[in-house]
Parts: C-alpha cells; sequence; structure tokens
C-alpha cells in the first residue's frame, strides 16, 4: 500500500451502539439493525445513504447479505464477510476504509452484533464446530477455553520477566474507574486491589477480574470519504492508518517465545504508515479480553520496553488505556467498541472520561495468539 495515498482519506463520520446486557432477548440480526440505525443517525445519514456493510464473526452474528435486506440495502457494492475473531476486528474497518478510498463504495457501514453471554459463550455453550482445527488436539485435555490459552501465555511473561499479579489487577481497578463514568459500562462499582485479589480462580493466573465480560451487543461504525464527512452531522475522525496480517499460530509450532505477540511485527508497519510513532499516540483502546493481553501490547506497540509491561500497565502514567473501561468493564462487543471510543476521545464527546487535548489514538485488535492474526487502527481528529 502506498502510505501516502491512504493516510486520512476516509474517516468515522457515525457511531452507534445498542444496550449491552447479559441477555438481550433479541436475534443478532435486530441487534445489528439497531445499531447500524443508530451510527446513522449519528452521521445525519439513512439507509438508502448506504453502498457497503461489512462485519467479523465466528459463526454467531448476522450477515451482510442477511442485515441488508432488513435495512433496505438491497444492492451493495461492497461488502464484507469476514470469518475470525477479536484479531480481525480492524481489519474489516481498514478494508472498508479501503473500498472507500478506491471508490469502490461510498459509505460502509462496519459493525459487530453478538449475544455473548445468552447464545455463543466463547470457548463455552451454544457452539458448534471449533474455530481453529488445533481445538480437536486439545480438547481431551481439557485445553479448549481461552482463559486457558491466555493464562498459559501470561505465566510464561510473568516467569521471564518478574510480572506480577499484582499489575494485572492494578491494570482491572484503573479500567473499572473508567467504566465508572461510563453510562454504556456494564460493570461501573469501583474495585479495589483486595477485590482483584480476592476474586476467584478461573484459570491460574487469572482471577475473575481478569477476564473480559460475556456481553449481549451490537455497535456500528460509518465510513466514508473524509470530504464528505466533513459536511455530515459529527466531527470527522479520519483513518490514519489501517494494518492487518498473519503470524504464527501459538497453539501449533509456534514460536518459541511466546511473549512476543504479532502486534509487534504489525507496529512498525502501522506507525509507518501513520507517519508517527507511539509517542504521538494520546490514547490507546487495548484489546483487553485479559488484562494480560493489554500488558503484552503496551510492550509490542513501543509504549515501553519488552518485560516492563507490567510496571506500566499498573502506574497509569503513561498513555491513557481503555478509558471507557474496556471489554474488562464496559462489554465486549469484539473489538469495534474499542474504536467506537477511540472515535468518542477523539471528537470531544466522551464526557467525565474525556481525555483532555486528544487528537491521535490507537486502537487495537486481539494480538494473535489464539488465531494467527491480529489488527489495529490509528485515528486522528479531523
Amino acid at each position: 500500500m502506498r502510505v501516502a495515498g491512504f493516510r486520512d482519506r476516509t474517516a468515522v463520520a457515525g457511531v452507534g451502539y445498542t444496550r449491552f446486557s447479559k441477555n438481550s432477548g433479541v436475534s443478532t440480526l435486530t441487534l445489528a439493525c439497531e445499531a447500524i440505525l443508530a451510527a446513522l443517525e449519528d452521521a445525519g445519514l439513512t439507509a438508502d445513504d448506504v453502498d457497503g456493510l461489512a462485519t467479523h464473526r465466528v459463526g454467531d452474528s448476522a450477515a451482510p447479505s442477511v442485515v441488508g435486506p432488513a435495512l433496505g440495502v438491497h444492492r451493495p457494492s461492497w461488502h464484507l464477510d469476514q470469518f475470525g475473531g477479536g484479531s480481525v476486528s480492524h481489519a474489516v474497518i481498514g478494508q472498508a476504509a479501503l473500498a472507500v478510498a478506491a471508490g469502490v463504495a461510498e459509505t460502509v457501514v462496519c459493525y459487530r452484533a453478538i449475544n455473548a453471554r445468552s447464545e455463543f459463550r466463547m470457548g463455552g455453550t451454544g457452539r458448534g464446530l471449533p474455530v481453529s482445527p488445533e481445538v480437536q488436539y486439545q480438547a481431551p485435555y481439557g485445553y479448549v477455553a481461552p482463559p486457558q490459552q491466555y493464562a498459559m501465555f501470561a505465566r510464561a511473561h510473568m516467569a521471564k520477566y518478574g510480572t506480577k499479579e499484582e499489575h494485572f489487577g492494578q491494570l482491572a481497578v484503573r479500567q473499572r474507574a473508567s467504566a465508572a463514568k461510563n453510562p454504556r459500562a456494564l460493570m461501573r462499582t469501583p474495585i479495589t486491589l483486595d477485590d482483584y485479589l480476592a476474586s476467584r480462580w478461573i484459570a491460574e493466573p487469572f482471577r475473575l477480574l481478569d477476564c473480559c465480560l460475556e456481553t449481549d451487543g451490537a455497535c456500528a461504525l460509518v465510513i466514508t470519504t473524509a470530504e464528505r464527512a466533513r459536511d455530515l452531522r459529527r466531527p470527522p475522525v479520519l483513518i490514519s492508518a489501517a494494518a492487518w496480517g498473519g503470524g504464527d499460530s501459538f497453539l501449533s509450532g509456534g514460536p518459541s517465545d511466546v511473549t512476543t505477540t504479532a502486534a509487534a511485527e504489525l507496529a512498525p508497519r502501522l506507525y509507518r504508515q501513520a507517519g508517527i510513532g507511539p509517542a504521538e499516540i494520546d490514547v490507546a483502546e487495548v484489546y483487553d479480553c485479559f488484562t494480560y493481553s493489554v500488558v503484552v501490547q503496551l510492550e509490542d506497540y513501543g509504549f515501553c520496553a519488552k518485560g516492563e509491561g507490567g510496571p506500566y500497565a499498573a502506574s497509569g502514567e503513561g498513555v491513557p488505556v481503555n478509558t471507557h473501561g474496556g471489554f474488562l468493564s464496559e462489554g465486549y462487543v469484539h473489538g469495534v467498541n474499542h474504536v467506537a471510543e477511540a472515535v468518542s476521545q477523539l471528537r470531544g464527546d466522551a464526557g467525565d472520561r474525556q481525555v483532555d487535548g486528544a487528537e491521535v489514538a490507537l486502537s487495537t485488535a486481539q494480538p494473535g495468539y489464539i488465531l494467527p492474526a491480529t489488527s489495529a487502527l490509528v485515528l486522528r481528529k479531523g
């Protein structure tokens, strides 16, 4: 990709959410349509303006071919139905931005709808075929759930660098404090480090408060050209860089050092596209399926040296992280609500949790541990 040809040519023009809950009582199709219509209203558009739809899913959402007719979008000029979990969440938005920049579509809505508590639980009930073929070899040993898998990587980081449970705990406490300022968050009651240490074990070293919420809900983003976005209802947020790509599967024949993720290889490419480095990032929405995921990505995206992610995350003195409370406390919409929060911060409408002077944001996907892929975005105030 020619860096200068893509940077800041497209923008997020609207954001929409459903209510987050443990039991939506409706289908993922209903959730998707509700979030999309809310995003279009936010942008000052209607379904008649939409000529592209994009989502990612692992058999637990509503495809564009179903959502389009439900909205009255019968002949989109572009659509994407990406298989994959959180690792591809930001790639979907990047591909939508490419389609708009290339003139294939003018107004694309990216969405994720999920009943991750009441229906298809990650690694749990309600699922049919496994996401990855490695699961058939892990299942006989009871090693199938994401907390079990990530726990191994977290333990390796602790053994190699001295990362402590208290580092994870302070991060969880800080994100809950952010969620307390977020009316949309599912978990708003403040917690202390003692509360964290007293929470029950899930898969050592992970306690309950290390793990993201299981959430029913949806989130949507309207992507259009930067020029057009400036004429719409809300301040535009420019897409300065979008990077995605593969890596090694840590579950079968991956690299021996599991304390470095695919994000470490992707980050230089992302920053090069944006024409900046980590020092220019004002706010970071970092994929937090577990507390450890944040720790390792803070290292791999260059905010601190390798091995220093635990103390850095615990201190709260660096870049503001997961200002909405993250998946740990706001809710889990498989990556898209991180991008939506970054947009809010750059538009300056995040309310009590607003980061003063925020002009550039990083938003990241699952760093590539479970499926060998990751993705990320750099967004800029328009």
